[in-house]
Formats: C-alpha cells, structure tokens, sequence
C-alpha cells in the first residue's frame, strides 16, 4: 500500500502538465448574446507580461482580457 501511495504521489504531483496555458477560441459576447469566435488583441506591455484583449469576430466588442506571463522580457539599452 505505501509503494502505490509513493508513485501515485510521483505520478501526479510532482511530473510537469502536459499544458503551459489555455487560449481562448470562443467567448461569450453581451452585444450578440451568443459564444463567438474571437480575436487577441495586444493591448499593453507590462514589466509580468504582455496583456492581451479578446474581442468578438463579429461586432468588435470586448469579451476578454489576458496576461501572459510567458512573454520575453524586455531589455533596454542606453547608449553613453
């Protein structure tokens, strides 16, 4: 019993999950009252990631916001 305790804990917790992060495909739009395709926008570059808008296929609403955390991070260089 304590060997199946011991690989179910490795099994489970301690392997990597087969998914960094989920993308959205569809949404659900207030203005067309209805889950729609939909498109990322870039809105903002922060110092934790890039920040994302989704909006709707069909009318351009906004459904959504995103902050990926995975996005490089930005150097800058000043020249003396």
């Amino acid at each position: 019993m304590l060997v199946y305790g011991l690989i179910f804990f490795y099994t489970y917790c301690m392997q990597k999950p087969s998914f960094e992060q989920f993308e959205a495909t569809s949404l659900y739009c207030p203005r067309c009252k209805a889950a729609v395709p939909v498109r990322r926008r870039l809105l903002l570059v922060l110092p934790e990631g890039e920040e994302y808008e989704y909006l709707c296929a069909y009318c351009s609403t906004s459904v959504g916001t995103k902050i990926d955390k995975n996005a490089p991070q930005i150097e800058v260089l000043i020249k003396p």
